[in-house]
């Protein structure tokens, strides 16, 4: 144990102390919040863009539509006729509408035409097409001698309250909350392994091509050094990771303090709206976040928080033992692509099967990948906070373990006889035959 402790503290401080290590730790946070801020100034910038569409309406029917809205303002050019109306456009405005004259509110739909130097968005065109397709409806509804108000009166919400047997509501706004929670737990877990796995097999190929690996081992034995180098590196990630969240997390705090993101979209728009309006939008808010709230609560907090970690350290420690049987089997890391991706493979069907499973979280497929132990640390976690049953939760962290102690062995076998193995490129099936040693 005071071997292993050497080398898990050898491992820890060799990473902490990397110049790479240290500059990515004190980047990271800078460019995660950066990024955010840049994805908010940009939409805000391109949701400022105000783009001015001329429309020339001949059937003197739909003119009524086209009322400016915050980012979309409107010029009838009816009057200048449609081959005017086009030149002015190509130099003046963003696009053109054309509605030809028809005689019939029954084809009144067909021919409407959209002229523009630049492709138009799928949204503008949507959105336009719906404001069309109303007014036609309603015309072709008068002309029915229908009252459209009435029909208006008769359309209706439904908003289904899902409650269980046992008397506790949930909303739509939990299963959104559930499906982050499980989701960021899901895709750090993938993301730790992928970097810190990675990490463990390049420093067991530095070590294996400078021959220092020769005179460790004449003290200390192949799973010792096999075990210290995955512990420590799991250690050094793990800080790493705190130091990310709290830097983050302050850095946001202090950039919406200052700039008010949030408080100056908010008074904004709330100022372009009557009081009743915002009484409105202020009760509604009040009850989403009541909502939430009651739903966060509801959460299997302990469970997700437990399970967290049992997984995040059951999954580490297979993925990153496989890493160091591989780092230990080749002598360059480009000789480690053709055993990448049966390892990556399993870590991939987790992600696509943990963001599918949304949909029936107790589905078979579901629960058969969040019982499979390579890729249950994923899967399962994303399932918890829509609930599991506590013996499917206990059969997959016994599978877990069983499998881990398994891979382990046969990675240290691997390990102990590739780690002195220099200039030879092994197979499959040379790496069974170390099996056998």
């Amino acid at each position: 144990m005071d071997k292993l402790k050497l080398i898990i503290k050898r491992e820890f401080l060799a990473k902490v102390k990397n110049k790479s290590f240290i500059v990515m730790t004190i980047l990271s946070p800078l460019l995660m919040v950066g990024l955010v801020m840049l994805i908010i100034f940009l939409n805000d910038k391109n949701s400022s863009d105000i783009k001015t569409i001329a429309y020339v309406d001949e059937s003197g029917q739909l003119a009524t539509v086209f009322e400016n809205s915050k980012s979309i303002h409107y010029v009838d050019l009816t009057a200048l006729g449609l081959e005017e109306a086009k030149k002015k456009t190509e130099t003046t405005y963003f696009g053109l509408i054309y509605i030809p004259k028809n005689d019939s509110i029954k084809y009144l739909s067909e021919g409407i035409e959209f002229f523009s130097a630049d492709s138009p968005s799928i949204t503008l065109l949507n959105s336009i097409e719906s404001k069309l397709e109303n007014k036609i409806r309603n015309l072709k509804i008068a002309q029915l001698q229908i009252d459209v108000e009435k029909i208006k009166a008769t359309e209706t919400n439904v908003d289904i309250v899902t409650e269980n047997f046992s008397g506790e509501k949930s909303s739509k706004i939990g299963s959104l909350l559930r499906m982050a929670a499980g989701g960021g737990f899901g895709y750090l877990i993938f993301m730790f392994i992928i970097i810190y796995g990675t990490s463990v097999m390049r420093s067991v190929i530095e070590e294996k091509t400078s021959r220092i690996i020769e005179v460790i081992i004449s003290s200390v034995k192949p799973f010792q050094l096999m075990l210290g180098k995955i512990l420590g590196n799991a250690l050094a990630g793990i800080l790493q990771f705190v130091i990310w969240m709290i830097s983050a997390g302050f850095l946001m705090f202090i950039i919406t303090s200052i700039f008010g993101v949030e408080a100056t979209s908010s008074s904004t728009a709330m100022g372009q709206m009557n009081p009743e309006m915002v009484q409105q939008m202020q009760q509604a808010s009040t009850s989403d976040l009541q909502i939430a709230l009651q739903e966060i609560k509801n959460m299997p907090i302990l469970t997700m928080f437990f399970s967290f970690i049992i997984y995040f350290l059951g999954g580490y420690l297979i993925y990153s033992s496989i890493y160091a049987a591989i780092g230990a089997a080749v002598d360059s890391e480009t000789d480690t692509q053709q055993f990448m991706m049966p390892v990556m493979l399993p870590l991939i069907i987790a992600i696509y099967v943990g963001f599918s499973i949304i949909e029936n979280p107790h589905g078979p497929i579901a629960v058969g990948f969040s019982i499979f132990p390579l890729t249950s640390p994923i899967v399962m976690l994303m399932r918890i906070p829509f609930g599991v049953p506590w013996w499917q939760i206990a059969i997959s962290m016994a599978l877990l373990l069983v499998t881990f102690l398994g891979i382990v062995w046969f990675a240290a076998k691997i390990y102990r006889v590739g780690i002195l193995m220099y200039g030879k490129k092994p197979s499959y099936k040379e790496l069974y035959k170390w099996l056998k040693y």
